[in-house]
């Protein structure tokens, strides 16, 4: 079913069993997990099925710590949400990242990799995956010209990724609007929920209009399924009965912020050409494809975080700019066009330089997580949007560790390609000075929003619990990647969909 809330007569009330509040990847995913079912799920969604800037200026904020991308443009304010323009990358998170780690301040998941498994096969079916595994040594035995540069396997491992094409908005709105006991009402934006008088329970959310208008809608749970900026920013800004915030009576809400890391950090100049098949991505082609990383042990030897190595012929990326510096327009389908036609541009360029010996060479691209840093945070700025909620602050902070495990990260590959006779890894200048622990303003994120109420059972250490319940509060939790207390190395959305999932049945043994 299926409602435009601006139609409702002002002040209306909503009633179900569970609301979720947010329709992307989360969203939608758990309100497909309830499909069919007795219960009357409310799904909320702050914008409508097409993009709409007046809406979207809501996510608009300031930045005030390492360069970041215009957070109005950083992610997409309607049905569907940032799925609207993913890159489709799945991967599971490695055992190493739910980990205790010595070296890794404020690591350590209170679910095992093994916990998550049932749920990542699950998540399969909305990402319309198929049921193939992230096994190298599967996919090298199903994939043509598969084969793995010849490294020491106890160093260096081969990363699996398998893509979705699955754009939500699109692919799931008929099979919503007409589910029976699902109730999706477009630009109904949350703006405060209302605690109990001891805040141990949501009695509802508050809905406010453009013009105005309020709603109110109550259910027995309530799910913050808005993205890890927006989750933050709603509890935050929910203060006239905790004057902090609810559930941040111990200053972590919006803490912990941290993206991937995706940005090129060295060459590969290989003595003689390779077949490169296997760490080659083409869009809406490719099945599955591979990057290096360290081997786990080896990262605990050096006392660096989890990340991957991709590869990208140098004739391209010796044109190709940073995201960070072409996606820097308010207007995130103008920031959109703006990267992609730099992109034609770079891809023109590198076919009129015709045949060279650039052609046996490499950019090679990271993506690294991102050490926790309670410094790096969402807070509340003084300015309001237009529905009267407080704009968001993003201050982004990096650390020492996440540069040293970068540079450590090619030192290490570079002494594996030298042993095997492959060639040479030149390190890209700004990582070449050990004592230089900062980043430059063109080091590029992965729009991956991550950990501003991380899950921890501790509650003086985390904003939810296990089963991503906000601590104290009995019937308000919250779904996706803002609970995940580490970044991992693989893009989140695979991971962010299967946390759902646990989550969702978790719901389904409560109402």
């Amino acid at each position: 079913m299926f409602t435009d809330t601006r139609k409702l007569p002002a002040n209306s009330l909503i009633t179900g069993d569970l609301c979720i509040i947010g329709a992307g990847a989360a969203g939608i995913s758990m309100a497909l997990d309830w499909l069919g079912r007795g219960e009357k799920v409310i799904l909320l969604e702050g914008g409508g099925f097409e993009y709409d800037d007046a809406v979207q200026d809501s996510y608009d904020g300031r930045n005030t710590g390492q360069k970041y991308y215009p957070l109005k443009a950083a992610r997409l304010h309607y049905f569907g949400g940032t799925t609207g323009h993913w890159a489709g990358m799945c991967s599971p998170y490695d055992p190493i990242d739910f980990a205790k780690r010595d070296w890794v301040p404020q690591s350590g998941w209170p679910i095992a990799r093994e916990t998550l498994q049932p749920y990542y096969k699950k998540a399969h079916g909305p990402l319309q995956l198929g049921d193939d595994p992230y096994d190298f040594d599967y996919w090298e035995q199903e994939l043509p010209n598969s084969t793995p540069l010849p490294l020491d396997s106890a160093v260096i491992r081969n990363k699996m990724w398998q893509y979705s094409l699955a754009r939500f908005g699109p692919l799931y709105k008929d099979v919503l609007v007409k589910a029976p006991n699902i109730h999706l009402y477009t630009y109904a934006n949350v703006a405060e929920l209302i605690a109990n008088d001891g805040l141990t329970a949501i009695e509802e959310a508050r809905l406010r209009m453009l013009d105005g208008t309020t709603h109110r809608v109550r259910a027995r749970r309530f799910v913050l399924a808005c993205g890890a900026i927006q989750n933050a920013r709603l509890l935050l800004a929910s203060n006239k009965q905790a004057p902090a915030g609810l559930g941040n009576a111990n200053d972590l809400v919006g803490r912990y912020f941290q993206e991937h890391l995706e940005v090129a950090s060295a060459e590969f100049w290989f003595f003689k050409p390779r077949p490169m098949g296997l760490y080659t991505y083409e869009w809406k082609k490719t099945r599955a494809s591979a990057e290096l990383g360290l081997q786990a042990g080896i990262q605990e030897e050096l006392g660096v975080l989890n990340g991957t190595v991709s590869f990208l012929p140098l004739r391209i990326g010796r044109y190709r700019d940073p995201k960070m510096l072409t996606y820097q327009k308010e207007d995130p389908r103008k920031a959109w066009d703006n990267m992609s036609e730099h992109m034609v541009e770079t891809m023109k360029k590198a076919r009129e330089e015709g045949i060279s010996p650039v052609l046996w060479s490499y950019q090679l691209n990271t993506r690294m997580e991102q050490c926790p840093n309670p410094e790096s945070r969402i807070t509340l700025d003084k300015e309001k949007d237009a529905y009267g909620i407080p704009r968001v602050k993003l201050n982004w902070a990096l650390t020492a560790l996440d540069k040293h495990s970068i540079r450590s990260l090619y030192e290490v590959l570079g002494r594996q390609a030298g042993i095997a006779g492959l060639g040479r890894v030149r390190l890209y200048e700004w990582l070449r000075d050990k004592k230089d622990d900062t980043f430059p303003d063109s080091t590029n994120a992965g729009w991956h929003h991550m950990g501003t109420t991380r899950m921890c059972e501790d509650p003086k250490r985390g904003v939810v619990d296990a089963n991503c319940r906000v601590h104290g509060i009995q019937n308000l939790y919250v779904a996706g990647s803002a609970c995940y207390p580490t970044s991992g190395a693989p893009n989140p959305t695979l991971t962010l969909v299967a946390l759902t999932l646990r989550l969702s049945e978790h719901l389904k043994g409560l109402i």
